[in-house]
């Protein structure tokens, strides 16, 4: 029974897909909270202009989007030094990839820098055509 179950398991869920970081930190040109799928290089231009927008952030990172997508997460504006977002993994379940991302704050008590931040993580992962879910998981 436990065999069989594990098989069946197996068969929905695939392993992790490699991650490769384009940029990450406390500070993006996009102010709300929101998540992006980027499966083209005009979509990419256009979130990266967004992205740097007012924020200097250097060369936009390459992208084979024959091989790859881009995977964002953006947490909006947070009132002080401290925050943080982190895409941990992605995984393709039943057909669809789940992006597995935990976000951080800062501790009860932390003494922390009184800036603005718009913490982001950007990634790309081998290119899927199906549907993508964020899931906020814990650390």
């Amino acid at each position: 029974m436990m065999l069989t179950l594990l098989i069946a398991l197996t068969m929905f869920q695939s392993q992790p897909a490699s991650v490769r970081t384009l940029g990450k930190g406390p500070m993006s040109g996009i102010d709300d909270a929101r998540q992006a799928v980027v499966r083209t290089r005009a979509e990419w231009d256009a979130l990266w202009k967004e992205h740097t927008r007012g924020v200097t952030l250097g060369e936009q990172p390459a992208v084979d989007f024959t091989r790859e997508m881009v995977l964002g997460v953006f947490i909006g504006t947070r009132p002080t030094a401290g925050f943080s977002v982190e895409i941990v993994r992605t995984v393709k379940v039943n057909g669809a990839v789940r992006v597995e991302y935990v976000e951080g704050q800062p501790g009860r008590g932390a003494v922390t820098a009184q800036v603005i931040t718009a913490p982001f993580h950007l990634v790309a992962v081998p290119k899927e055509d199906g549907p993508v879910q964020f899931v906020k998981v814990d650390k």
